[in-house]
Parts: C-alpha cells; sequence; structure tokens
C-alpha cells in the first residue's frame, strides 16, 4: 500500500480487518454488520436504511480501490457483506428471530447466488463486489418475512411476535 488512501480503503473493504480472517471470512465479517444492526441500530427504520446506504456507498469506493490491489472480488473484501446484511434486516420485526433468520438466510444467498445475483458479481469493479450482496440481502429479506409468516401461524412463540 502506497498512500493513506489506500490505507483508509483496506480499512474499510476488510470491514475493519474482519474480513483478513482466515476462513470463512464472509461469514466472519458479516458478524460485526449483524452486531451494529441487532445492538446499535435496534430496529431503528431510518438508521438501517441509512447504514445500508453508507455501507453500499463506501463498499463500491473501497472495493474498487482493493480490486486494484488484490484483483476481482478478493473474499478479504467484506463491507459488501456489511451492506448485504443491513438490507437483509429492513422493515423486519426488531426480534431477535427474525434477526438471527435473516443473518443465515443472507449467508446462504449470498454463497448460492441466485440469478441475477451471479450476474451482478460481474459487474466492473466495486458495484460487482457489492450489488451481488445487495441482492442476497433482498432475497435473505424475503426469505426472511416467509419464514416469519409461517412461524406466526404454526409456532407463534418462536417467531417472538407476540
Amino acid at each position: 500500500m502506497r498512500n493513506l488512501t489506500e490505507r483508509v480503503a483496506v480499512c474499510v473493504a476488510t470491514g475493519l480487518y474482519s474480513g483478513f480472517f482466515p476462513i470463512v471470512a464472509g461469514t466472519v465479517g458479516t458478524i460485526p454488520a449483524w452486531l451494529i444492526a441487532y445492538f446499535v441500530l435496534r430496529g431503528d427504520q431510518s438508521l438501517i436504511i441509512s447504514a445500508a446506504v453508507v455501507f453500499s456507498v463506501l463498499s463500491v469506493w473501497s472495493g474498487t480501490t482493493c480490486e486494484r490491489l488484490w484483483g476481482h472480488d478478493p473474499k478479504k473484501i467484506v463491507m459488501d457483506e456489511w451492506a448485504g446484511m443491513l438490507v437483509a434486516v429492513i422493515a423486519l420485526p426488531y426480534t431477535l428471530t427474525a434477526y438471527v433468520i435473516a443473518f443465515f438466510a443472507f449467508r446462504f444467498f449470498d454463497v448460492v447466488k441466485v440469478p441475477p445475483a451471479a450476474q451482478a458479481e460481474r459487474l466492473r469493479s466495486g458495484w460487482g463486489i457489492t450489488m451481488d450482496d445487495i441482492i442476497a440481502g433482498v432475497y435473505a429479506n424475503l426469505f426472511t418475512r416467509l419464514v416469519l409468516y409461517a412461524l406466526e401461524h404454526w409456532w407463534p412463540e418462536l417467531a417472538g411476535l407476540n
């Protein structure tokens, strides 16, 4: 790294260096975003949406910068996971059940790359890094809603909605 901009981009892109974890970096890198969503943002929708937008912008910028250093979409870039995880919890009930389901659903959809996520990953620079995770976050959000709906009707005490 040659300059301050690259150093800041690495710190941001790796989710405060959580992306350097040697195994399952994407999952480990998603944990801080989940903790921020659950314990800091605490279901405040305006804060969640604002954070999702900020993380998305940071992901595109830092991803573009770091891609020049490390090549296309390296595993240590996890700011895209932060953005996608926040999208996954937009307008969900603020319950531990909902947020845990959203976490695992997001990780599933991020790994599986259901179309158009796979196609979005091929976009240039930080856009490709970020957009597949935003799409995975949308899928995770919808899937979580379906699971919560089913739980509410068949197992309401587990859904945590009563």
